[in-house]
């Protein structure tokens, strides 16, 4: 039980950071443009954000679904916090981008995606001296590699996100 206190807190704790931190930049930036996606995408946006939406939600999710069915609290709470915060940070980007129009909507990964890095990775280590979730970690450790990649497209787009020459 201190394990699942311990990934609520952590969690909770890192929310209630991001989300002030993205306040308090909104407010101070409340007379910047109101920002909009550069248009028209890239044809190839279209390829990596469904990459990410099937690889970073598909296979977390059956895993949960089996570790609800077979009892595994620990790896359950893990996919449940990836979830949750997954989940806000979506919230956080359609609250950002469509109803304040917002340039820090673009700030939002970049604080949500190296947290669920790490989230993976805590993951992997909760589990390490579990040989029989030796499949768990595995596929913590390969959405290590999918929002790794993702992270690093994220951080390609800035020059395109501010129209930068």
């Amino acid at each position: 039980m201190a394990v699942e206190f311990h990934l609520l807190v952590e969690n909770t704790v890192f929310f209630v950071i991001a989300t002030g931190f993205l306040a308090i930049a909104g407010w101070a930036w409340r007379h910047v443009t109101p920002f909009e996606l550069p248009k028209p995408l890239p044809n190839w946006f279209k390829y990596w954000f469904g990459s990410v939406q099937v690889l970073g939600i598909v296979p977390p999710l059956g895993a949960l679904g089996w570790a609800i069915w077979q009892g595994e609290p620990l790896v359950w709470m893990i996919l449940a916090a990836y979830f949750v915060l997954l989940g806000l940070q979506i919230l956080s980007e359609l609250l950002t981008l469509k109803q304040l129009r917002s340039v820090v909507w673009v700030m939002v990964p970049y604080l949500y995606v190296p947290y669920r890095l790490w989230q993976l990775y805590e993951g992997v280590e909760l589990t390490a001296d579990r040989p029989d979730l030796v499949w768990i970690q595995l596929l913590l450790g390969a959405e290590i590699v999918v929002w790794g990649i993702n992270y690093l497209l994220d951080l390609a787009q800035l020059p395109r996100l501010f129209r930068w020459p």
